[in-house]
C-alpha cells in the first residue's frame, strides 16, 4: 500500500500523477536539474512543483553569481539574460564603527571580476520557460507536504497538501484532496531548511558522519533611488557595527541599473545573545552615516527574508537515500567566504542530471552513486578549501579574521577542521553572561516596524486553514522559555509571527501564522527544538518582486 511520508495508510481518496522524476523546488538547483536532464535524456518525463504561487516568488537571495555553471547550463543565456542582470565593476570592503567606516583590502574570494548581480527570483522565473521548452511540467503552487514511499521504505514520491482545510481541521466546501505524484526518483531542491529534506535526512541518517547544518538569516529590501545616486555594478560588503564582536553579522549593497539599490544584512544563527534581534540590526545598518544618505528620499519596492546555509564542508550531509537525491542549497553547499550559492546550485543541479541520465541509459534510475560523484567534484572541492573560514568566526570577529587571512594564505591545507555545533544551542541563558553594549542609533528610514515589513514581501495566507508554525509543547514557551531565554522567537522572527501575550487566561503564546515570510529561522533557531515549519496550502507566503 502507498504510504505518506507520516507512515499511514492512505485514507482518502486521492489523484494520482505519475513521472520518472519528480523535483521539489523551482529554484536555481531544481530548474538546472531539470534543464539539464532533459538535454540528454530527453525521453524522461520530468515535473518540477513549487510551493510558491508563481515560480520565483519565494525566492530570496542577493545576488551576485559566478556564470561559469550557467555558461555551461545554458551557452547562450548572455544573448537573452534575465531581466535584472548587471555585470559587476568594481568592489568594496568596510569595516563600520557606529560613526564612520574603514576601507580594507577585498578577501581574494569575493572579487567580482567576471560576476553578474541578478535579481535570484527573476533569473527563476527567466529559467522555468526555457525549461518547459524543453518538455518539463511545472507546477508552480504546489506545495509538497509530505514524502511518499513504497512497502520497503523506498522515496516513492510526494503528496501535495490539502487545499480548503479549515484552522480546526474540518473540510471547507472548497476542499480538494492533494494529489499523489509518484516517480521512480525524487530530487529535492528546496533551498535552505527544506521541510521535506529535513524529514528524510532524519529518517535516512544522512547526517550521522557529518557536523550540524549551520545557518545565517538574510534580510533583504529593493529600493528605488532619487536619480544619479547609483553606480551601476559597484558590489559594497560591509562587516563590524552594528554588530558586536561575539556576533557574525554583515552587509551587502548591489548598485543596479535603473537608480535602484539591493541590500540586505546577514546574521549567523549561531549567535549568543538572546537579546539580538536579526531585523533590528538590519535597520541599524541602513542608518549608518555611510548608507543613510544614500537611501534618504528612496523607497522600498519589496523586502523578505530567508535563512542562508552555512555549515559548508563539515556539515555536508549525505546526499542520496533511496529514491531521492538532495542538491542544491538542500545539500548545503553555499559557499561562505564568497557569500555565493548561485554557481553552487546550478552546478549540482547539472552533476546530479548528468548521473541521473547515464543511469537512466543503462535502463535504472536509482540515484545511486551520486554521493561520491558530488563529493569529488569541483563544488565539494571548493567547499573544502574554504572549510575552517566560518567557524572560525564562533571564536570572535578578530579571531575569525585572522583564522580566514590564514585560511586563505594556505588555501585551506590546514591539517584541522574547525567542527559546527547547531545553532539552537548557542543562545546564552539570561544572565549567564553580560549583555553586549549595542551602541544603536536612533532610526529615521524605513520601515518602521517588522509588520510594515510583512507588507513589502506581500505575503498573504488563508487565516482559516491549519497553522503551519507546529509548536509541541507550548507550555515549555510560558513557564520555561520566558525564564530561560526571555521567548526570543519573539525577536529572532522578522515577521513578528511570535507573540507572548497576557489575557484573562494567563500568559500564553500567540502564532500570527498570516506574517510569516517562510525564512525558517524560527525552525533552526528555537533553543528546544519544539518549532516545526509545515508546508501552507500552496501559494501561500510571500510574492518577492525582484528579490
Amino acid at each position: 500500500m502507498q504510504q505518506a511520508g507520516d507512515g499511514q495508510p492512505v485514507d482518502i481518496e486521492r489523484d494520482v500523477m505519475e513521472y520518472d522524476v519528480v523535483t521539489v523546488g523551482a529554484g536555481p538547483a531544481g530548474l538546472a536539474f531539470a534543464i539539464r536532464l532533459k538535454q540528454l535524456a530527453p525521453d524522461l518525463s520530468v515535473c518540477v512543483i513549487e510551493k510558491g504561487a508563481t515560480v520565483g516568488a519565494h525566492i530570496l537571495s542577493g545576488a551576485v553569481i559566478e556564470p561559469g555553471p550557467l555558461d555551461a547550463l545554458l551557452p547562450g543565456w548572455r544573448d537573452n539574460p534575465p531581466p535584472i542582470c548587471v555585470p559587476a565593476r568594481e568592489d568594496e570592503f568596510w569595516l563600520l564603527s557606529k560613526t564612520g567606516g574603514r576601507k580594507l583590502p577585498v578577501p581574494p574570494g569575493m572579487h567580482n571580476k567576471g560576476n553578474f548581480i541578478v535579481s535570484l527570483g527573476a533569473m527563476c522565473a527567466w529559467l522555468a520557460p526555457q525549461a518547459e521548452a524543453l518538455g518539463v511540467e511545472i507546477y508552480p503552487g504546489f506545495a509538497a507536504a509530505s514524502v511518499l514511499h513504497d512497502g520497503d521504505g523506498k522515496v516513492a514520491g510526494v503528496r501535495i497538501g490539502d487545499m480548503g482545510v479549515a484552522k480546526d481541521g474540518s473540510h471547507k466546501p472548497g476542499f480538494t484532496a492533494g494529489i499523489d505524484i509518484r516517480a521512480k526518483l525524487t530530487v529535492l531542491a528546496e533551498g535552505a531548511r527544506g521541510s521535506l529534506s529535513k524529514q528524510l535526512v532524519k529518517r535516512f541518517g544522512l547526517d550521522a558522519d557529518s557536523d550540524p547544518q549551520g545557518y545565517s538569516i538574510g534580510i533583504k529590501e529593493l529600493w528605488q533611488l532619487p536619480a544619479g545616486r547609483t553606480t551601476p555594478g559597484r558590489i559594497v560588503h560591509s562587516f563590524g557595527w552594528p554588530a558586536d564582536n561575539a556576533t557574525y553579522g554583515g552587509s551587502f549593497l548591489y548598485h543596479l541599473d535603473n537608480d535602484q539599490v539591493a541590500l540586505g544584512y546577514v546574521s549567523g544563527l549561531d549567535y549568543r545573545d538572546p537579546e539580538y534581534k536579526p531585523w533590528e540590526a538590519f535597520q541599524q545598518w541602513k542608518n549608518h552615516p555611510m548608507v543613510a544618505p544614500m537611501l534618504e528620499g528612496g523607497s522600498i519596492l519589496s523586502a523578505g527574508a530567508r535563512a542562508i546555509v552555512t555549515g559548508g564542508y563539515q556539515s555536508l550531509p549525505k546526499v542520496e537515500m533511496p529514491g531521492a537525491l538532495l542538491i542544491g542549497d538542500g545539500a548545503g553547499l553555499l559557499n561562505v567566504p564568497k557569500i555565493k550559492g548561485t554557481h553552487q546550485a546550478i552546478r549540482s543541479g547539472m552533476l546530479a542530471a548528468e548521473h541521473v541520465a547515464a543511469q537512466a541509459a543503462s535502463g535504472t534510475l536509482r540515484g545511486d552513486g551520486f554521493d561520491a560523484k558530488l563529493r569529488a567534484s569541483e563544488a565539494v572541492k571548493e567547499l573544502r578549501a574554504v572549510r575552517n573560514v566560518k567557524p572560525g568566526f564562533k571564536r570572535g570577529l578578530w579571531f575569525g579574521m585572522l583564522n580566514a587571512a590564514w585560511e586563505t594564505v594556505t588555501g585551506g591545507l590546514s591539517p584541522w577542521t574547525l567542527r559546527n555545533k547547531p545553532d539552537w544551542s548557542s543562545l546564552d541563558k539570561l544572565g549567564e553572561h553580560e549583555q553586549p553594549k549595542r551602541d544603536y542609533v536612533q532610526r529615521t528610514l524605513p520601515p518602521r516596524d517588522r509588520l510594515q515589513g510583512v507588507y513589502f514581501a506581500a505575503t498573504a495566507h488563508d487565516e482559516d486553514q491549519p497553522v503551519h508554525l507546529v509548536v509541541h509543547d507550548t507550555n515549555v514557551c510560558v513557564e520555561r522559555c520566558t525564564v530561560e531565554y526571555g521567548n526570543p522567537c519573539t525577536r529572532f522572527c522578522p515577521a513578528g509571527v511570535y507573540e507572548m501575550v497576557e489575557d484573562a487566561a494567563g500568559r500564553r503564546l500567540q502564532i500570527n501564522a498570516a506574517n510569516c515570510v517562510h525564512c525558517k529561522t524560527c525552525d533552526i533557531k528555537d533553543p528546544y527544538e519544539i518549532i516545526t515549519w509545515v508546508t501552507p496550502e500552496g501559494g501561500s507566503g510571500p510574492n518577492y518582486q525582484n528579490l
